[in-house]
């Protein structure tokens, strides 16, 4: 069998060859490229570049491994019946749903058998193109062999041999009317641009490895959006594609907000009930520039791995990120924004060889360090230190102790008091109870502004049920000594978030007008603000009560206690004044709850505490 290895000590073969010619390879024949041979540059070294179209031969083969890539220059189809091979790996397990777009298209027609040699972009079908890798990761041994991937009925997928539940297989593309989701399973076509859901399987450690095998996408590739409705979309390519190029190619910005939202599931949640689904979409968005990305996380947890609060870092302790460079096989949501630009588009010109890692990732945890991606520098919590001639800072409202939403607001001279395209992005859902900043009536996770003392910017707040919430601020970035308020406008509280949080219980309901930040405070009577630092609240396990020390004897109306359902456990009112309450905890069920206490001046603060009867 003829063989072509496309290895570091051949790459200047590569580039005079493939760059200056088509790409053919014949029946029984293979190129097999080792990523592991080319190291990123500037401008990044491509494993393989085509100037115009590929044809492959029926049993011939492009084997892309250990990150290589391949990149075209030309909008010319593709041809032949061979296939080329990529591996991705999915991020989930069985209960849990990955968003893909398929690198490579049939080269059957639709009945699976009928060969279909058109020089165009085919659609994906999944048993035709998910593959399980069954050969050795070493070059040395057999890192070519796959067999087609099993599809069942069953609700769980299991990872060896590999075994795909066609359950969960759908698309979501705009309708008639409204955006909705398609099933397709391993029989149903997806056209090429469009993404798909796909659960993951049992047994993989949440790795699982998919062999993606068929001809080539290339070219421009198009996909339909519907002014405000969603549609789920993804890098079509056998090679990364640049975000900023993305976002702001000149059909595209005229045709979506400028956002694209990764889906993601809180994978300590064991069930396939939609009922029972913990998760959210994180959002990003850059600049035009590429000067400065905006990532908000998808909205699911408030607490630590350890079972902890999480209430001094970021809203999501997933640790899960999106850079720049979308990957081989991601899929993501756009927005349509536009009345008569009805259509998004990938093209060549989109895409880059960034091999995946640091600045590169199939949406999943990244390395907890300090790294440089491109032109970017992220912190040791995965978030970018952003140029001196901006501002940034993150407000996370929790709820309940459940769940955390982030709200992102950047500030530049540029910035203006309208939609700032690349700055900002819209809410992708409303959670019952919800956080938002409000631009024209809609909500967004992410508003920029032009920096002004005088600034008030609204926080909306949804509550669906009366509960604890807590305001607090992250990734303060460039407002040195400046303060950062939280104004609560029906008590005229103003907290400053750099140096506390802020504490209370909310009744169920909307509050679109009660809170604020600003960054000057206008309280003329200038009293000190009481927090929950000036009460002592603990919970005596030995004696089974509540204790709540006031030192400074300050009026308390009254103490209410709720279990983290928000169900209120009791309530007592009109207390005198005195330095230690003590409420029975004897008979409650052990677990936290939330003690939240009423102030003469209607202002509300809340405590967390653990109850373990002895």
């Amino acid at each position: 069998m003829k063989k072509l290895y496309c290895l570091v000590f051949m790459f200047c073969f590569i580039q005079t060859s493939f760059s200056q010619a088509d790409l053919f390879v014949s029946n029984g024949s293979y190129v097999y490229v080792d990523g592991d041979g080319f190291t990123d540059g500037d401008p990044a070294i491509a494993p393989i570049y085509v100037t115009n179209d590929i044809d492959l031969e029926n049993n011939g083969f492009v084997y892309l491994r250990d990150g290589a890539q391949l990149l075209q220059g030309n909008n010319t189809g593709n041809s032949g019946l061979g296939r080329l091979s990529v591996f991705q790996n999915g991020t989930v397990h069985n209960w849990a749903y990955n968003y893909w777009c398929s690198p490579v298209g049939n080269v059957f027609q639709t009945d699976g058998t009928t060969p279909l040699d058109n020089g165009v972009n085919n659609p994906f079908k999944a048993t035709n193109q998910l593959f399980d890798f069954i050969g050795d990761p070493n070059p040395a041994l057999n890192p070519i062999t796959s067999t087609p991937a099993t599809f069942f009925s069953n609700y769980d997928g299991v990872s060896s041999p590999l075994q795909i539940s066609n359950r969960w297989i759908y698309t979501y593309d705009p309708g008639t009317v409204y955006s909705e989701w398609d099933y397709e399973g391993d029989l149903g076509d997806v056209d090429p641009g469009y993404g798909f859901t796909m659960k993951g399987t049992s047994g993989s450690g949440n790795n699982q490895l998919y062999d993606f095998r068929g001809k080539p996408n290339n070219g421009t590739i198009t996909t339909a959006v519907l002014n405000g409705e969603q549609t789920l979309v993804g890098n079509p390519y056998p090679s990364a594609i640049d975000a900023r190029a993305y976002i702001w190619d000149a059909i595209n910005r005229n045709s979506i907000n400028g956002t694209l939202y990764f889906w993601e599931q809180d994978l300590s949640v064991n069930s396939h009930y939609i009922a029972d689904y913990v998760g959210g979409y994180a959002t990003y968005t850059i600049n035009e520039l590429a000067t400065l990305a905006t990532f908000t996380p998808a909205t699911f947890n408030t607490h630590n791995p350890d079972g902890t609060i999480n209430t001094i870092g970021p809203s999501s302790t997933s640790l899960k990120n999106v850079y720049r460079y979308i990957p081989v096989g991601q899929g993501f949501m756009v927005e349509g924004n536009s009345a008569v630009n009805t259509t998004v588009r990938t093209t060549n010109a989109m895409r880059i060889y960034v091999k995946e890692g640091a600045q590169s990732e199939f949406f999943r945890a990244a390395e907890n360090n300090s790294v440089s991606y491109d032109a970017f520098i992220y912190n040791e919590d995965g978030l970018q230190l952003i140029p001196d001639d901006y501002k940034r800072f993150r407000l996370n409202v929790d709820f309940n102790e459940t769940y955390t939403r982030q709200l992102l607001h950047n500030f530049h001279d540029t910035a203006t008091d309208g939609f700032d395209y690349g700055l900002e992005s819209k809410s992708p859902s409303n959670l019952q109870s919800d956080a938002s900043w409000i631009l024209d009536g809609e909500s967004y996770v992410a508003q920029a502004h032009n920096f002004d003392m005088d600034l008030k910017i609204p926080v909306v707040i949804n509550v669906a049920e009366q509960q604890a919430v807590r305001f607090r601020i992250f990734d303060v970035q460039h407002f040195d000594n400046q303060p950062i308020y939280l104004h609560d406008i029906e008590t005229n509280l103003y907290v400053n978030l750099k140096e506390q949080n802020y504490d209370l219980n909310l009744a169920s309901g909307e509050y679109s007008e009660r809170f604020e930040i600003t960054f000057t405070n206008d309280d003329t009577l200038g009293t000190a603000a009481v927090t929950i630092s000036d009460f002592i609240v603990f919970q005596d396990n030995i004696s089974s009560q509540l204790t709540i020390k006031n030192p400074n004897n300050l009026p308390i109306n009254g103490v209410s206690l709720f279990d983290v359902a928000g169900k209120q456990i009791f309530n007592v009112v009109d207390l005198d004044t005195q330095d230690t309450y003590t409420f029975s905890t004897k008979n409650l069920s052990e677990g936290i709850y939330v003690t939240v206490l009423s102030l003469d001046d209607n202002n509300s603060l809340s405590k967390k505490v653990v109850i373990k009867n002895k």
